[in-house]
């Protein structure tokens, strides 16, 4: 296991009579790409920016890097973090380039080497031939490359980013999905998400949360595999006999879960090869007509939809 960059303990947030944190706890990894994951109003911004340094805890501890450095430690540490909020606002006379320039020096960088700075991160999200445009003619996801570019101008060693890809088109967020999958490894990144998809499509490492708790964690292999359950779809022609059989499979014994919807049910089952044999028998007995069987495993997608409920 590598050595953590970042550990989070109870981590709590006070809002008047709200808490929109509730004792959060987990760890981050030297170089591994975490998703921050969970329904709208799961306490995901308000997490990410307390581990910005951007409001303070109420309860609970952050330690950053080797020597462990708390957050009242936050102005050395505040240096090695790029952040980039849900919502990144731009000013839009500025060229691209001048932009990070701009953002290079208030980060402490002297001139040459901010501009030195801000042409090898402007070529690493791909956006070296906009340069010199003005940043009002960017496309929505040429800004989101932008703002992960500000975000990665000092050379930080952790990179928070809130929903990065959340008011994108398709195109603007393959840009930018394509993006962090470049850079995994050569930071370390934390980004928020309320997509499974786009979790498990660059992360290795996911936290749930709904309702400013963690509901679960874990590496997505282990995760995978500790949720995956055996899965029959059926579905039959219409017809009443069919649509009766159909209602009564829920008193089966091998059936963990059925979800019948019209002409079709979705069943976890105990055992595949008792459940399809005892299925496809009783379809024969009773002159069941089925379109379709089809046997799988379900899916994080399924663990995410009973976790937060919907």
């Amino acid at each position: 296991m590598m050595e953590p960059v970042l550990r989070i303990h109870n981590l709590t947030k006070h809002m008047g009579s709200l808490t929109p944190v509730k004792g959060i706890s987990f760890n981050l990894e030297r170089g591994s790409c975490t998703a921050l994951l969970g329904p709208n109003g799961a306490g995901k911004t308000t997490t990410l920016r307390m581990l910005a340094g951007l409001l303070s805890p109420s309860q609970g501890e952050i330690r950053y890097g080797n020597s462990g450095e708390t957050g009242a430690d936050n102005q050395r540490w505040q240096k090695r973090i790029g952040y980039l909020p849900q919502y990144p606002k731009f000013y839009g006379w500025m060229s691209g380039l001048e932009y990070l320039i701009f953002s290079a020096k208030l980060s402490g960088l002297p001139g040459k080497q901010a501009k030195l700075r801000s042409l090898e991160v402007l070529e690493m999200v791909g956006l070296q031939e906009a340069a010199n445009r003005r940043i009002s003619g960017y496309s929505g996801g040429m800004k989101q490359r932008l703002g992960i570019a500000q975000a990665l101008v000092h050379e930080p060693e952790m990179i928070l980013l809130d929903e990065p890809v959340s008011a994108l088109d398709p195109i603007g967020r393959r840009e930018v999905m394509d993006l962090l999958d470049r850079l995994r490894g050569e930071v370390t990144i934390l980004f928020s998400t309320h997509v499974l998809h786009d979790a498990e499509e660059v992360c290795d490492r996911m936290v749930l949360m709904v309702d400013g708790r963690i509901a679960e964690q874990g590496e997505l292999s282990e995760l995978r595999a500790k949720y995956r359950q055996p899965l029959l779809l059926l579905e039959v022609e219409p017809g009443e006999r069919e649509a009766d059989w159909l209602r009564s499979l829920p008193e089966r014994h091998f059936i963990e879960e059925a979800e019948i919807r019209n002409r079709a049910a979705r069943l976890v089952v105990q055992d595949m090869d008792e459940a399809r044999a005892a299925l496809v028998r009783e379809m024969a007995d009773a002159g069941i007509r089925f379109q379709r069987i089809e046997a799988g495993a379900s899916s994080l997608e399924d663990m995410f939809m009973k976790v937060v409920g919907a």
